[in-house]
């Protein structure tokens, strides 16, 4: 968009005075820690317009604790959220025209926090950094019935993360190690990389998002499950809310669009690995292959590529199926203003 929001950091001043300014290039020192170490961590997040024409967020508090955080283990200045939120409404009200006024595109916000240091020396930049926000409008990753279900390549000679890493943060370091095997997916027709670790093939991540799947259980219920956060897995907003969700339609507290109020779909945060998957696929108990993420919301999947042959899950016409789409639902409803829960979707 238009502007961007930029503030510094140095050892005499601390936060020097925020300021939103025409989108231009940043003037940086070559020897800045950021070029040389990648203390670099980011957000991403949506702003939309709900129904009165407003900009929304949706829990913007979860992503800026993420954000501290990852500075956090980067050894970055710290900063106040609730101060940088203020700060974020303020940008999206200077460029809330560029909110498309259509269901389901958003504003895609991205705050990024470098280490600005002017030394190659190797040391923790905690004293010199920069906070800035730029945004850029966004198209939807997948709408039901249009979009095609992906495809993924299970990774079995690279880790995206490892116990003890920083996996589960947002640092830039995290991804440009990953683009060899994402272009080697690709080439093989692949959309992304789903990442294992272990000799047990244990599953961490879908490409950039997290990974989920629906089992069906012998008493009619389903299984909703996904990784556990073991530090190899970054917390994702999106899955959070899937859970909380999902509990919530069991408990009763609401019903998700499309689904038996009768149906309870029972959450787990657990270990999952690749050969369970092919096995619950080949024994029919397998219903959903999900991924989520800030971008994506919720995106079935088609197959995953394992051990040298296509692991292809069951087929629904428009792509989802019944708690994938109920759950996406939701989530665009929540996130655009027209249901109200918990005070998730926060006006600007």
């Amino acid at each position: 968009t238009d502007h961007m929001l930029v503030i510094e950091h140095d050892p005499v001043n601390g936060w020097k005075d925020p300021e939103i300014r025409p989108y231009g290039p940043l003037s940086l020192d070559p020897s800045s820690s950021c070029f040389h170490y990648c203390p670099c961590v980011f957000e991403g997040m949506k702003a939309y317009l709900g129904p009165d024409g407003e900009p929304r967020l949706f829990r913007p508090e979860l992503n800026l604790a993420r954000l501290l955080r990852s500075a956090k283990r980067a050894t970055l200045p710290e900063f106040d959220p609730d101060a940088l939120l203020t700060l974020l409404k303020r940008l999206i009200a200077v460029e809330a025209r560029w909110i498309p006024g259509k269901p389901c595109f958003s504003l895609y916000i991205r705050p990024t926090i470098i280490g600005t240091r002017p030394s190659i020396g190797v040391a923790p930049t905690d004293d010199y950094g920069m906070i800035y926000i730029i945004l850029n409008p966004s198209a939807p990753f997948f709408l039901p019935g249009v979009g095609k279900p992906l495809s993924f390549l299970a990774v079995e000679d690279r880790v995206r993360a490892w116990p003890g890493g920083t996996g589960a943060y947002k640092m830039g370091g995290n991804y440009a190690p990953a683009f060899e095997s994402q272009k080697a997916a690709n080439a093989r027709g692949y959309d992304q990389n789903l990442w294992l670790i272990g000799e047990n093939r244990q599953i961490c991540e879908a490409g950039l998002m997290n990974f989920m799947v629906v089992r069906k259980r012998e008493d009619g219920d389903v299984d909703l499950m996904t990784p556990e956060l073991d530090g190899t897995i970054l917390p994702g907003v999106t899955r959070q809310s899937i859970l909380e969700l999902a509990d919530a339609h069991t408990q009763g507290r609401t019903t998700l669009p499309g689904l038996s109020p009768t149906l309870k779909i029972h959450t787990h945060e657990c270990l999952i690995t690749m050969p369970e998957v092919r096995q619950w696929n080949a024994d029919g108990s397998l219903l959903e292959v999900l991924a989520c993420g800030t971008a994506s919301i919720v995106v079935p999947l088609a197959r995953i590529g394992f051990e040298g042959e296509d692991v292809v899950f069951k087929k629904y016409e428009d792509g989802y199926g019944p708690v994938g789409k109920a759950l996406w639902q939701r989530l665009v409803d929540i996130q655009e203003g027209r249901f109200e829960w918990e005070g998730w979707s926060v006006p600007c």
